[in-house]
């Protein structure tokens, strides 16, 4: 199918059913598929493939040889209806693999707003991405991950299944993370440890000074290596006064899949 439609290449394929919002642009040899729908001034330069029921937000921007919304990477998964959703102003660079979810998982995977997705990145199947958060190139997430706001992930980077991964942290390249990282924790090494707090991170986005050193405070409690994390956690949220100090305690004593990504020496 050669298609006529303002904004496309004639040797793209735009199957019917597609939704194509205002000010689409989508370059030449791109596959399109019937259930895919792209919101206002969504860009595919060249060579990108988007289908299944997937859903793009405004702006987002795909480079050649995406590769967005095909079947998930599970051997369980027998084309069961799935979906896929991602944000609005994304950047989706070269070779990026974005998967929907399982039945198993809850059917979907979601991607927020204003997130980047260096060449080589991939996402699983059943992930939840937040807002604003960077995936340099080649970071793998595994299925059933959770990521907060504001996330970098160094590149070549890997998440194991159901990890979570708090807002603001910082993963270093080349980490291999294994256990949840506490919101704005920073985890470095394979298997990675936790090495302190994303306190760049937190500076670059606002946090207050006092936040800042409640955090810190807390945090030298926490991994004191004396007491078990949960119970120093618990003992702390009781008296706690500090939203985001509140914040990284709830993360620790909510139940999980996964252990606690913690510093070596503990």
């Amino acid at each position: 199918m050669i298609s006529d439609r303002a904004g496309v290449h004639p040797s793209s394929i735009v199957e019917d059913g597609a939704v194509l919002g205002e000010g689409v642009s989508i370059g030449p040899f791109c596959h399109v598929g019937n259930q895919v729908r792209l919101g206002d001034g969504v860009e595919l330069k060249s060579h990108v493939s988007v289908v299944g029921d997937t859903a793009i937000g405004a702006r987002t921007r795909l480079f050649p040889f995406a590769s967005i919304g095909h079947e998930p990477q599970d051997l369980k998964y027998q084309g069961e209806d799935v979906s896929l959703a991602i944000g609005s102003d994304c950047t989706i660079r070269e070779y990026v693999t974005i998967n929907p979810g399982t039945q198993g998982g809850g059917g979907t995977t979601q991607v927020g707003d204003r997130c980047t997705f260096l060449a080589g990145s991939h996402v699983a199947h059943d992930c939840m991405v937040g807002n604003n958060v960077i995936f340099s190139n080649n970071v793998m997430l595994a299925g059933h991950c959770v990521v907060g706001d504001f996330v970098i992930f160094g590149g070549g980077s890997a998440a194991h299944q159901f990890c979570r991964i708090g807002h603001h942290a910082f993963i270093g390249g080349l980490a291999g993370i294994e256990g949840d990282v506490i919101p704005f924790g920073m985890a470095i090494g394979n298997r990675a440890d936790l090495s302190g707090l994303n306190l760049i991170g937190m500076k670059r986005t606002g946090v207050p000074r006092q936040s800042i050193h409640a955090l810190r405070g807390v945090y030298k409690e926490l991994f004191s290596g004396e007491v078990p994390v949960q119970q120093i956690a618990q003992q702390l949220r009781n008296d706690s006064k500090d939203d985001l100090v509140s914040e990284v305690l709830d993360f620790i004593l909510a139940s999980a899949d996964r252990s606690l990504c913690t510093p070596a020496n503990i």
